[in-house]
């Protein structure tokens, strides 16, 4: 699986406006080595991973094909390659479990001795967030709970749910229509809501405890071979609003509310040979 993504993060604070963008591209291999009835057991690896974040207080460069013994946030990701973890999913692809990633991401971590301890566990925190076992399961259903429970034909559709779980906790519901088939595909389409789950507990972004009141739309369009079920297009769009509120803490005295936009494109695509 090959994707390319990006999003743009709006925030308006004291009245003035603040942009985070945030590209991120990555190979990643599954590999099938069970199959127990409607399951699959997959080891999963990532090939190669490329994120760059800018704020208006800098720009932070991940990349895993540097070779750069200086450069500490690419050096973290390249540690990450190859480096095998587990998934289960099933025929309509729900994730059922991911296992050993997070032993992976804690074996990394632990192979950086050079960095201060707290600001480890602060980076691990993040990280945890966004490549943990939860954050990996909802991220890959994006791409894969897209099948029917039962046979479908053409323009027939059908609802999916997912759970997304990184910084923030949301649900998605997703229409999907199977609009076309071709000789070697089966074409797509999705319209989903996004919406935060208010009761979550709060996340830690730079030490702040934050909680997300969001809710927005996701547009798919996806390809899926005939032969292996297997995804090899998908495009998407996601447009959230809403705000997000800085509980009260020490840094942010009766805590803050903060009106938010979030914009996220998505391409999957088949790796060139």
């Amino acid at each position: 699986m090959v994707s390319t993504g990006t999003s743009t993060i709006s925030q308006t604070m004291n009245g003035q406006e603040n942009q985070v963008s945030l590209s991120l591209s990555f190979r990643m291999a599954f590999k099938v080595t069970d199959i127990i009835d409607t399951i699959y057991k997959m080891e999963v690896s990532y090939q190669t991973l490329d994120m760059r974040v800018n704020t208006p207080h800098g720009t932070v460069d991940m990349d895993s094909r540097k070779n750069d013994s200086t450069d500490i946030p690419s050096l973290i990701v390249t540690a990450m390659m190859d480096k095998p973890f587990n998934i289960t999913i099933s025929k309509t692809g729900k994730i059922k479990s991911v296992e050993n990633v997070e032993n992976m991401i804690s074996g990394v971590f632990n192979s950086f001795p050079q960095i201060d301890t707290a600001k480890k566990k602060q980076i691990k925190a993040e990280f945890l967030q966004s490549f943990g076992a939860k954050a990996f399961k909802g991220n890959l259903e994006i791409g894969t709970s897209i099948f029917p429970s039962r046979p479908v034909l053409k323009n027939d559709k059908w609802l999916s749910k997912t759970k997304l779980e990184s910084m923030m906790v949301a649900q998605m519901e997703t229409t999907y229509q199977l609009t076309d088939i071709t000789d070697s595909y089966y074409q797509i389409h999705g319209d989903g809501t996004i919406t935060t789950d208010d009761n979550a507990t709060a996340s830690m972004m730079e030490g702040l405890p934050i909680k997300y009141k969001l809710a927005g739309t996701m547009v798919s369009d996806i390809k899926v071979d005939k032969v292996t079920g297997w995804v090899t297009e998908l495009k998407l769009k996601q447009l959230i609003k809403g705000n997000i509120e800085i509980e009260d803490n020490p840094k942010v005295p009766g805590g803050m509310i903060i009106p938010m936009t979030i914009s996220n494109d998505q391409v999957i695509n088949p790796p060139t040979p």
